[in-house]
C-alpha cells in the first residue's frame, strides 16, 4: 500500500494542522498548588493518546483529536529547564473604547471531531483523569455553522494558510529548535450583540468586516481612512512579509439565554503576530481607529498557551515526573 488510509487511522493528539472539524470543545482549566496536583496532571497528559484512541476508535472517520496547550504559569511550575522563547501570559489591551481582558488558564484542551458526541465523551473521560486538582474556568462547545460562517453571517477563516504555508505560519521552526513543531495559541471568547448587528445595513456590515456577505469576496479598503476587520487582522512585518495565523474559530450559543458568540482560537509560529493583530484591532491603525467589529463583539476571556509537538509534550511530561519524584519538597509554585 503506497498511501495511508486515513479512514482507518485516527488523528494523533497535538495535530495542530488537522483539518477543520464540524464540532469542537474548548476547555480551559487551572491547576491546584502542590505536588499531588502536578503529579496527577502529568499522569493525565501522559495518557492523552490513550484517551484519543479509546474514544476515537468507535468511529475513526470522525477524526477525533485533542490539542493541549500549557500556560506560562504551569510551565514554570513543572520545573523543566527551558520554555518556548515567546511564551508569556496574555497581556490585556486597553483601547480607546474596548478592552481585551486577560483571564486565568493553566491548560487548554482543544477537542475536535466530526461528531459532537465524541467530543463530549472525550471531555468526560479527560475530566475524570484530571481529577479534583483542576478547576474549569471556561468550557465552550462549538459547532460548524452552515458553510463555515459565524453567527454574524460571514464566512470565517477564509485567510487561513493552506498547503506548505500552513506549517510555515502555525508551527515553530528552527528559530526555537527545541520546541519546533509546536505552536503558540491564543484564545478569546467573544459574545455578539446580534440585535444591534441585525439593525446594521448589510453594506455597512461588509465595510466593517472587509468582505461581501453572500459570496465572501474581499473588499479593498487600502485607501479608506478607517480599516476593516480584515485589514487590521492582516500583519505585515518591517520587511513587507505578511504573517498568517491558523484560526479554528467556532460559533457557539444558547438561544434560550440570548447568548451568541464566536470562540477565537489562533495558532501561530510567532506569538508576536497574534499580539500585534490584537493591538491593531483594539488600539487602531491609525491610533484611535479601532476595529468597528468590537462595537458588536465583546471579549470575555483572553489566555495564551503553548502547544508542544507530540514528542516534545511526552518528553516534557517525563522530565516533570522525574523532577517531582526526585524533589518532592520542591514541587511548589515558583
Amino acid at each position: 500500500m503506497t498511501e495511508k488510509n486515513w479512514d482507518r487511522v485516527p488523528i494523533d493528539a497535538q495535530s495542530i494542522d488537522a483539518p477543520l472539524s464540524r464540532a469542537a470543545v474548548f476547555l480551559v482549566v487551572t491547576v491546584d498548588n502542590g505536588q499531588a496536583a502536578l503529579a496527577n496532571i502529568c499522569s493525565a497528559l501522559d495518557g492523552l493518546d490513550d484517551i484519543v484512541k479509546t474514544v476515537g476508535f468507535r468511529d475513526l472517520s470522525a477524526k477525533l483529536s485533542c490539542i493541549v496547550g500549557i500556560g506560562r504559569g504551569l510551565w514554570d511550575r513543572l520545573h523543566v529547564e527551558r520554555r518556548p522563547q515567546e511564551l508569556k501570559p496574555f497581556s490585556p489591551i486597553q483601547g480607546p473604547v474596548h478592552t481585551a481582558p486577560a483571564t486565568p488558564g493553566d491548560l487548554l484542551f482543544h477537542i475536535r471531531s466530526e461528531r459532537t458526541d465524541l467530543c463530549f465523551e472525550f471531555e468526560r473521560i479527560l475530566l475524570d483523569a484530571l481529577g479534583p486538582h483542576v478547576s474549569v474556568v471556561d468550557e465552550v462547545s462549538g459547532f460548524r455553522y452552515f458553510d463555515a460562517r459565524d453567527l454574524l453571517g460571514f464566512v470565517d477563516g477564509t485567510a487561513n494558510p493552506t498547503g506548505l504555508d500552513l506549517p510555515a505560519s502555525a508551527l515553530v521552526g528552527h528559530e526555537d529548535a527545541q520546541f519546533a513543531g509546536g505552536s503558540y495559541v491564543v484564545v478569546q471568547k467573544y459574545l455578539h450583540d446580534l440585535g444591534a448587528w441585525a439593525q446594521t445595513p448589510t453594506p455597512v456590515q461588509e465595510e466593517i468586516i472587509g468582505r461581501t456577505k453572500i459570496d465572501n469576496i474581499e473588499i479593498d479598503d487600502d485607501a479608506a481612512p478607517r480599516k476593516s476587520h480584515k485589514s487590521l487582522a492582516t500583519i505585515v512585518d518591517a520587511d513587507g512579509n505578511e504573517h498568517d495565523i491558523l484560526r479554528d474559530n467556532m460559533p457557539f450559543g444558547r438561544p434560550g439565554q440570548r447568548e451568541f458568540g464566536t470562540y477565537f482560537i489562533g495558532y501561530s509560529r510567532y506569538l508576536w503576530v497574534i499580539e500585534k493583530m490584537l493591538q491593531r484591532m483594539y488600539l487602531g491603525d491609525p491610533p484611535g481607529a479601532y476595529d468597528r467589529l468590537l462595537d458588536f463583539s465583546t471579549p470575555h476571556t483572553g489566555t495564551t498557551f503553548f502547544a508542544p509537538a507530540r514528542p516534545t509534550l511526552q518528553a516534557l511530561v517525563q522530565t516533570a515526573q522525574a523532577q517531582l519524584a526526585a524533589h518532592p519538597s520542591d514541587a511548589t509554585p515558583r
